[in-house]
């Protein structure tokens, strides 16, 4: 059977190496909170920060925005400021950040069957 293009090939041990965009990708999403903050967005659209914060157990606010400024710089999360009184600042997933979505959603149906 084929393997998948996803699938490594099976290699000695000693040949073993870490694909270093892998581990870029698994370091970002995989920081604390990123992947959930990912998860509430992908589910909710347009979100303001608030309703983020409340989607998410736990989750300073302090923490939060630096995720999300950080997901903003790597172009994963928009950040949109509408010029109203009060300014109401609201952030969605761009096309990058939603490219995520299908690998995140295998992530939680691996957690869903293996994690108590």
């Amino acid at each position: 059977m084929p393997q998948s293009s996803t699938t490594p090939t099976p290699v000695k041990a000693e040949e073993c190496r870490c694909c270093p965009r892998l581990h870029e990708a698994v370091e970002l999403v995989g920081k604390r909170w990123t992947g959930a903050i990912l998860y509430v967005l992908m589910q909710g659209g347009r979100l303001r920060f608030t309703q983020v914060a409340q989607a998410v157990p736990d989750l300073s606010d302090r923490l939060l925005s630096e995720r999300m400024k950080e997901l903003e710089r790597c172009g994963i999360v928009e950040r949109k400021v509408a010029a109203t009184s009060p300014v109401r600042v609201e952030y969605r997933l761009t096309d990058r950040g939603r490219d995520l979505e299908s690998s995140l959603a295998e992530l939680k149906g691996w957690a869903d069957r293996w994690l108590d």
